[in-house]
Order: C-alpha cells, then structure tokens, then sequence
C-alpha cells in the first residue's frame, strides 16, 4: 500500500512556511529528480531536531502536472475554481511547486525551508513565501477558533486521502487547495462581539456553535457547514495558519481532500451564497488575494513511481 505524506493528516504545529515556486523552462527532469529527494532530507532533518514535530508537504500544481509527469493525471485533477460575485473574490494563481513545512521551531522551519530552495536552486523561481504561526489556541487573527469543523482521529485520512479503488497509481495522495486571505482587522475590531460572532455563526470566546435555526443565513458556519443529497456533511482537512506582520496580517488557508469538489462546494457557497443570494458576510472582512490547486502525491510515488520517470 502507497505511504500518505504525513505532513496531510498531522495534527497542528507552532510554526509554518508555505513556499510557492514556479518551474523554469527546461528544467522539467531536474525537478523531477529533486523532488524525488526531498522526503529522505526532510527525514533526515526531522530526525536531527526530533523535539521540532518537523511535518512537511510536497504538491504539484494542476497546471503543471501535465509537464511534471505526462505519463498519468490524478483523475479528478483541474485548476482553481476562480470566481467573482460582486466584492467577494475567489482569485485564481498560476504556481507550479508548493512545499509546506511546519515543526514547533521557527528556526527548523528556516533551516529547512533554506535547504529547499538551495536544492531547487536557478531551476524555480520563488513566487511567494508565507511564515505561520499558531495564535493562541488555535486561533485565526479574528480571535476565532479556526478548524472548529475538522476531521479527528482517523477520520482525517478518510476525508484527506485517495482511495485505491478510485485512483490506484495516486491512492493516499490529495488535493490541496491554497488561499492567502488578507484581513481588514481595522474594520474587524471596529465591530462588537455580538456582531463578529453572528457572522461567524458561533461564539467568540467559548466557542460554541449556534444551534441551527439561530444562524443568520449569512454566517461563515451556514455557508461552510453543508451536507450532500444523501445528507451527509461535505468535509475538507483544513490546515491552515495565520500570518502577518504590523503592516498586513490575514489566513493562509490550506485545504485537503480526498477529492476537489468538497472546497468547490464550499467556496462557491460562501461567494455566491444559497438561491436567495445569502452570502458569506465574512468575506466584507478579509479578501483572498491567491488561489492555486495542487495535487500532494504519496511518498510511494515521489520516492519509488517519479525518478523511473527522472
């Protein structure tokens, strides 16, 4: 059986890098070889500072799979679903390589996250770097909890992780969906308690979610928290960070699924609302200025299936 990267399903860290990449012309089979790499380095270096919880992610961008692998596509593979309704924007963005590294030591993650780009040297072009951080406990920058709906347990392999019988040659790998969010926190703060969380649909400092039939039809929770025709929550493994510095601060959002309708679903319901036009009123607050899907193959392909093709 294919070996997940573990770094999907691993439970929070303190410290997150997010690097973006975008592959220089002709240097298709040396990334393919680098890349082939980077799981004994990143467990070598995850031996090295063992106390650090070292986690990483290596994902193929869907507009560059086809050039990364021409031999075989996961399945359901396509580009981010960019959509725009009035102000609400879901931006889409053309990135190649995405590595995600998140330990319990922010000097790991920059010793780490140094050695991959002198790895993939004059072969990529660093479009974007984002520095993470846990806030508080488990906050996003709003002051709410984020990832309140996450899968536990085991459940997150079932909702982060390819099946074998629906896709064998990439079983155990994923789909990543990737937002940087930027928040007005001005405007946020501008408002009161009892108004942040009615546009979330839950309580600020407690936590807890309101019951069903008192969430505004316009609250982060009714948009987010749907159910199929079976009647069955649509669920994503969120592993998302806030960011930020003292001129810009927001969400990096990071989703993973066992399939890319789930965040499809999702999206399309916060920026286009329900047959009334009930939308995400979360969205007049913070505004995503990237969007890119990827595919994060299992550690069984990277290491054993790519370099044949290398």
């Amino acid at each position: 059986m294919a070996r997940e990267q573990f770094g999907i399903c691993a439970e929070p860290n303190l410290h997150g890098f997010y690097l973006l990449f975008n592959v220089l012309d002709d240097k298709n089979t040396y990334i393919r070889t680098a890349l082939s790499r980077l799981p004994a380095l990143f467990d070598d270096y995850a031996d090295q500072f063992s106390e650090a919880n070292l986690t990483t992610v290596i994902a193929i961008g869907a507009n560059y799979w086809d050039e990364f692998y021409p031999k075989a596509r996961p399945a359901s593979l396509k580009t981010f679903p960019e959509m725009h309704n009035d102000d609400s924007i879901a931006p889409s963005s053309n990135v190649d390589i995405y590595i995600e590294i998140r330990s319990d030591r922010f000097d790991v993650n920059h010793i780490v996250s140094s050695k991959v780009c002198q790895l993939l040297a004059d072969s990529v072009e660093l479009v974007e770097q984002v520095q993470a951080f846990r806030f508080l406990d488990g906050r996003d920058l709003t002051g709410f909890v984020d990832g309140t709906e996450n899968p536990q347990g085991m459940h997150r392999r079932e909702v982060a992780l390819v099946k074998t019988e629906d896709d064998a040659l990439f079983s155990r790998g994923s789909y990543l969906h990737i937002q940087r969010y930027q928040h007005n926190l001005t405007l946020w703060r501008s408002l009161k308690e009892k108004e942040q969380e009615d546009i979330f649909g839950r309580t600020k400092v407690d936590n807890i979610e309101y019951e069903s039939e008192k969430k505004p039809l316009t609250a982060h929770t009714k948009r987010t928290s749907l159910k199929d025709e079976q009647g069955n929550s649509i669920e994503i493994l969120r592993q998302s960070m806030p960011y930020g510095d003292m001129k810009q601060q927001g969400l990096f959002f990071v989703s993973y699924c066992q399939s890319p309708e789930p965040f499809e679903i999702m999206l399309k319901s916060m920026i286009f609302g329900d047959e009334h036009g009930h939308v995400d009123h979360l969205l007049k607050y913070t505004q995503a200025e990237t969007g890119a899907a990827f595919f994060a193959p299992s550690l069984t392909f990277l290491t054993e299936t790519l370099p044949d093709q290398a």
